[in-house]
């Protein structure tokens, strides 16, 4: 007899809401979500602000996603998903060349100098080949081999002490394979010269998918199906702690309207990030897998919306900042992303300024963060020369996982000890502590779903498998 086990999945973003979705459409499990906002979606979210559609940040779907994942989130939104053009631009030597990499802006729009010297380091690793994937590489050794001292001095080494807040020398080299795609000379080439007619191209090459009503529209009809087919989604539920006996997850308790409830299931799925998960448990883990959860570290993040009086401040969907003294990295216009119109003298900025909830950016108020992007821009020669009607901002505490050098000692011991509870899940870019985009998180919940067997029982020895799969997943920019 086929046995209908009941999931308690945590957190409703892309990869809680993908597993939900596709469980409950195939009728595989009882499904429930715990989501402790008012909203679905978590970073890949959606907002309106002066009646445009936002994003918390900037977010693609991108053409590398799954075929089986494309197809579904194609069949959900029909003629709501746009195909888009991409194009973005980078300020590099005081100048803007344009996002993806186009051959004319290298030639034409970087100093000469520049080109001599990229030329002048591609040369010389020809002729002096580094060995790759040792213990002694950093994240600073392995871009610096890959691309060369003069990208990596020019344009990473100072965009990623922005985005890390660390030095570059103390971030593992897995944060260089995982988070920059382009990590080679030769990729970044390729990507080059693919914007040359009769160049053979990837599938999407310099475009992307982009839903009309905003990225956020993903998981919202995700969510929406999910229900419609039994999901149960409850929305402000603040997860507490995870309850064991033995080796089994018996219950979670969560707060909704200052009220404490408890929830019993037969698996737990867990997206929300790996350290909070394991701090919370009953009876507390053991002390040595507790520090670990410690030592591991997230990015935060604060997003800084401007509300400008203007049809349109660019034509460019984002602009990147890797310069030291421009504390934003990137800036996005979301009118830009879909075309969708809005208010017809009304557009909103997007800019992102990485922190940690240390810092002091992560306690100035609205006016202040507003001002710190004004005189960002000021700096970039590209300044906002119309009224600011309004500052609004949304702060994200597990942005990144940082990869600091050894933290691989300390996620291990945590992804050991989580593994060792029979049905205990985790998974998501939080629950496996995972730099990845939203169709890597989509395709880690399909592949949880297709462990769970028509019995009822989750094979586990297959989730290996694609826990190997998914160590392969680098960050599309």
């Amino acid at each position: 007899m086929k046995t209908t086990p009941h999931i308690l999945i945590l957190g409703a973003g892309p990869a809680g809401l993908g597993a939900a979705y596709l469980l409950a459409r195939n009728k595989l499990a009882k499904v429930t979500v715990l989501e402790e906002n008012q909203w679905v979606g978590g970073t890949a979210a959606s907002f309106e602000i002066a009646g445009i559609k936002v994003d918390l940040g900037s977010h693609r779907l991108h053409p590398t996603c799954g075929p089986e994942i494309m197809k579904d989130i194609k069949d959900l939104l029909g003629d709501e998903l746009l195909d888009r053009p991409r194009h973005g631009r980078i300020r590099l030597h005081s100048r803007w060349i344009h996002f993806p990499l186009k051959p004319l802006d290298l030639v034409f729009r970087l100093p000469p100098s520049f080109g001599l010297s990229v030329m002048a380091d591609s040369f010389g690793k020809i002729v002096k080949r580094k060995p790759i994937h040792s213990e002694e590489e950093t994240f600073e050794s392995v871009l610096e081999a890959g691309l060369g001292k003069t990208i990596y001095r020019d344009f990473y080494l100072p965009y990623s002490r922005k985005i890390w807040g660390v030095k570059p020398d103390d971030l593992s080299k897995e944060q260089a394979y995982k988070r920059v795609s382009s990590n080679s000379t030769g990729k970044m080439l390729l990507k080059v010269l693919s914007a040359l007619p009769g160049i053979k191209k990837e599938p999407g090459s310099g475009r992307f998918y982009y839903p009309l009503n905003g990225f956020g529209q993903i998981c919202e009809t995700l969510s929406t199906v999910a229900q419609k087919n039994g999901a149960n989604i409850i929305m402000g539920a603040s997860f507490k702690s995870l309850l064991l006996r033995g080796k089994t997850a018996q219950s979670v308790t969560y707060v909704q309207d200052n009220k404490t409830n408890s929830i019993e299931a037969d698996f737990i799925w867990s997206t929300i990030p790996n350290t909070l998960l394991t701090q919370s448990i009953q009876p507390s883990l053991p002390p040595d897998v507790i520090e670990a959860s410690r030592n591991l570290e997230f990015r935060s993040m604060i997003l800084i919306y401007l509300v400008l009086e203007q049809k349109q401040f660019s034509e460019y969907d984002a602009h990147y900042f890797p310069e030291s003294e421009i504390p934003i990295t990137r800036l996005s216009e979301p009118k830009n992303y879909n075309c969708a119109g809005g208010p017809e003298n009304i557009t909103v900025l997007c800019a992102e300024l990485p922190c940690f909830t240390s810092s002091p950016e992560w306690s100035m108020n609205d006016k202040e963060l507003g001002e710190l992007v004004c005189r960002s821009l000021e700096l970039a020669k590209i300044p906002v020369k119309v009224h600011v009607r309004e500052v609004i901002t949304k702060r994200t505490k597990y942005a990144y996982p940082m990869y600091q050098r050894g933290y691989e000692v300390y996620f291990n011991k945590i992804d050991e000890r989580l593994d060792q509870i029979d049905n205990l899940l985790t998974f998501g870019r939080q629950g496996l502590f995972a730099h990845d985009n939203t169709h890597h998180a989509l395709h880690m919940a399909y592949s949880a779903v297709d462990c769970l067997k028509n019995d009822g029982i989750f094979d586990k020895k297959e989730w290996k498998k694609y826990r190997k799969e998914f160590e392969k997943h680098v960050v599309v920019d």
